[in-house]
């Protein structure tokens, strides 16, 4: 689980592009466009750089990024019909794999003028991620991350999803340790300088559970309530968290 400083210069490295694919989409993603246009554009800005989309053909995904709209909790897949529409909240997830490491990163994109209720969920997720970021640093724990997201998005209300988790990540796509999105204080694994994880909460404004279409990937909120998701790259460092993918 740590990384030598060879690797994580190569991680930085992927991470970068895998944020500059995410900014360039910045300008790009509006009301009219349909997900397989943000497919289109995310394969062929990591392939002209020299790298390699993750999720293309990873356990049979058939898209190079993950397109996750509204009560799509994650894995949503890229298509020609779905087009996107004004007050639609929509999570990119990006992974770049360059020159054999990973960069792994989500954002959260709002489509013209959303709801009041939509853009307090993805407010308070990002806050979500942020205070986890917090928590990071040589000595805490795994449980110390979970808690601070768990605190804040039920404090407004809101519900952690339980079925996914942030991971490892670096020189293979998903390494040890899971981190949790809820846990308590003072559990699970403890950090150490350059271990390398995702922390990527993801936040329902109804209950936590999750259902799977039958396409096996999309996972959408069992209730139709909204989600949403932000997710960064980490490196412990002895006085905190680098932000790789920031």
């Amino acid at each position: 689980m740590v990384k030598t400083e060879k690797q994580i210069a190569g991680i930085r490295k992927a991470c970068h592009l895998t944020r500059d694919i995410l900014n360039a989409l910045e300008d790009r993603i509006s009301p009219g466009i349909a997900t397989e246009q943000i497919n289109t554009w995310v394969h062929e800005m990591t392939v002209n750089a020299g790298a390699t989309p993750a999720p293309l053909n990873y356990r049979g995904y058939p898209k190079s990024v993950c397109t996750s709209i509204n009560e799509v909790i994650c894995h949503g897949i890229p298509t020609p019909e779905r087009v996107l529409q004004e007050g639609d909240i929509l999570n990119v997830d990006v992974t770049s794999i360059l020159e054999g490491y990973y960069g792994d990163c989500s954002r959260m994109f709002l489509i013209g003028e959303v709801s009041n209720e939509a853009r307090k969920l993805v407010e308070v997720t990002r806050e979500c991620l942020y205070r986890a970021i917090e928590q990071v640093r040589p000595g805490s724990r795994v449980g110390d991350v979970g808690h601070a997201i768990q605190a804040h998005a039920e404090r407004h209300g809101y519900s952690v999803v339980r079925a996914f988790v942030g991971h490892g990540t670096g020189v293979e796509f998903h390494e040890a340790p899971d981190i949790p999105h809820y846990g308590s204080p003072g559990t699970g694994t403890i950090f150490v300088p350059n271990m390398v994880f995702t922390i990527e909460p993801m936040i329902n404004a109804g209950g936590f559970h999750v259902t799977v279409l039958e396409d096996g990937w999309t996972a959408v909120t069992s209730d139709g309530s909204l989600s949403a998701q932000w997710e960064h790259t980490l490196r412990v460092m002895e006085d905190g968290a680098e932000i790789l993918t920031e």
